[in-house]
């Protein structure tokens, strides 16, 4: 390795150069103002990250009505294949509140049943849902604070599938919203909440019907992806929504809100212009000379293969640096990782990126000591 290559391989293990940074606007001097919210409790989050951009009484317990279904479709969708069947017992059948009508003895799929749950917001499918997954609603309850234990829900608390009142049925915004941005990252999860209408129960007594999303800010605000509505007299409206432009994932929770639409409407795109997607690494634009020992080449170069790209908030100071050891021992394999690219968002650990060897490295042809050459020597005469 020459002189340049090396002083340039300590510049990179040691220095953190600055990526760049934006113009100062988001939350300094021009931050546009957070809006004032009707809710009893609030919270808007960047989903991706779980950063928290706007809270009201967040940590408040309080009902949560049908907003309850979200972590009931993703246990759900956890433990149970979609299109398997099952027959709706009795105890699914005139369940209070919202409902689908299910009969007993329908066979139906598990996914008409959660497209009931999600959009129709459907407490027979809820208990219907629970009884096929757990066996029962108290056993399926345990289920879901099994789950809610292992999100870290420290404020949560379920004893039924479809969110009807309860004293010990409660959670906070902040819970919720940390729910919301787990269930968004499953793919039937985020299907099932952003669709408008299905059609589905084929074959059931009450013959096939389209289902039809209560949530209208899939109707009338752009890039929104779901969540779920919910509404009881002890709990009031409580509303989860998620909003996703140019690649920036907002998360909007209220509970006991009166203005829930507007006030939705208000956080998302205070959210969403304080928030933008930044690319942080471009395959092969990370790349580092690492010195090698005994080998055949006296250095081999690593480099990026993936494009990583990371929601921050637009004033974000964004560093990096490279963590490698000093010297590889040969020999080295093409592919090999043998340093990584870490990422910080304002002091932050955002993102870290492997840097793997462009080209293997052989190990050298040991060179014999002059004792060595004298045996060989010898062996030879005597030959």
């Amino acid at each position: 390795m020459t002189n340049r290559s090396s002083r340039a391989f300590s510049a990179c293990l040691f220095v953190i150069a600055l990526l760049g940074v934006l113009p100062h606007c988001a939350f300094a001097k021009n931050a546009p103002s957070p809006p004032s919210v009707s809710a009893q409790s609030a919270v808007l989050t960047e989903g991706d990250t779980g950063d928290v951009i706007y809270e009201k009484n967040a940590d408040q317990r309080l009902p949560m009505a049908s907003t309850t279904k979200i972590m009931t479709a993703l246990v759900a969708l956890e433990q149970v294949d979609p299109d398997s069947f099952f027959v709706i017992p009795k105890e699914a059948v005139g369940v209070e509140g919202s409902s689908v009508y299910l009969c007993e003895g329908d066979r139906v799929k598990v996914r008409d049943l959660l497209y009931a749950l999600m959009l129709e917001s459907a407490n027979d499918a809820a208990v219907a849902i629970a009884v096929k997954v757990g066996g029962s609603v108290e056993r399926f309850a345990s289920m879901m604070n099994e789950k809610a234990e292992a999100l870290g829900l420290t404020d949560t608390h379920y004893t039924n599938p479809h969110g009807l009142d309860d004293e010990d049925h409660f959670t906070t915004a902040r819970d919720l919203a940390v729910l919301t941005g787990s269930a968004l990252q499953n793919p039937a999860f985020s299907e099932i909440v952003s669709t408008y209408s299905e059609d589905a129960f084929e074959g059931a007594a009450n013959g096939r019907r389209r289902l039809v999303n209560h949530n209208r800010l899939l109707r009338t605000l752009d890039g929104a992806v779901g969540v779920k509505t919910g509404f009881t007299r002890r709990a009031g409206r409580c509303l989860v929504s998620a909003v996703r432009r140019n690649g920036v994932l907002t998360v909007a929770v209220t509970l006991n809100d009166p203005n829930d639409w507007s006030d939705h409407k208000a956080l998302h795109e205070y959210g969403q212009s304080l928030y933008t997607l930044r690319t942080l690494v471009e395959e092969g634009s990370e790349f580092i000379d690492l010195p090698v020992i005994g080998g055949e080449k006296s250095g081999v170069r690593c480099s990026s293969r993936e494009t990583v790209f990371v929601p921050v908030p637009v004033d974000a100071k964004v560093s990096r640096r490279i963590e490698a050891d000093r010297f590889v021992p040969a020999p080295v394999n093409e592919g090999d990782a043998l340093a990584k690219a870490v990422y910080y968002v304002d002091g932050e650990e955002a993102a870290s990126v492997p840097l793997y060897a462009e080209y293997g490295v052989g190990e050298a042809e040991r060179k014999l000591s002059f004792f060595e050459r004298i045996l060989e020597f010898l062996g030879r005469k005597q030959k």
